[in-house]
């Protein structure tokens, strides 16, 4: 189900823990699994579950609580702005738009080409920064201007 690399990883995570309490890798777990497989599918999750040691369900639980989970495939670059009230009065809702408009499409969308997907994000704790925005839950894009939209793009599309 995952690669002997990731089970290498996720068993590096569960050591951080007392060995009762190995579901408390979790997280850690499933952003391990979604790294290799892009997405995280039921039979991912299962075998996450069955891995350590805990309900189906539970796994599910964290998955769908948390919106950097991925639960069907996506583009190759998820973009994700935050629209949150204090990013949204320093331009995010204006980002947005423009993102929209740039790759045609809306949130929850991916291009036909199947290069960008576009989500809309809850508070990624840079209000300052704002716009901001979260590429692919791993790099965060702060000052989002048009311009800088522009050369994001550019740079994603190499």
């Amino acid at each position: 189900m995952l690669s002997a690399e990731s089970l290498k990883k996720i068993d590096h995570e569960i050591a951080k823990y007392p060995v009762d309490q190995k579901q408390s890798a979790v997280m850690s777990a499933l952003a391990i699994a979604q790294d290799e497989k892009g997405w995280l599918a039921n039979e991912t999750m299962n075998f996450i579950a069955d891995y350590l040691d805990m309900p189906a369900i539970a796994v599910y639980e964290v998955a769908t609580f948390y919106n950097m989970y991925n639960l069907e495939p996506l583009g190759q670059h998820k973009i994700t702005v935050c629209t949150n009230l204090p990013c949204a009065l320093s331009g995010g809702n204006n980002a947005a738009e423009y993102l929209k408009q740039k790759l045609g499409i809306g949130f929850n969308e991916t291009t036909p080409d199947g290069k960008f997907t576009l989500k809309e994000g809850e508070c990624m704790g840079a209000c300052g920064d704002a716009p901001v925005m979260l590429v692919n839950n791993k790099r965060m894009c702060s000052f989002m201007s048009n311009e800088k939209i522009d050369e994001m793009l550019e740079e994603m599309r190499k």
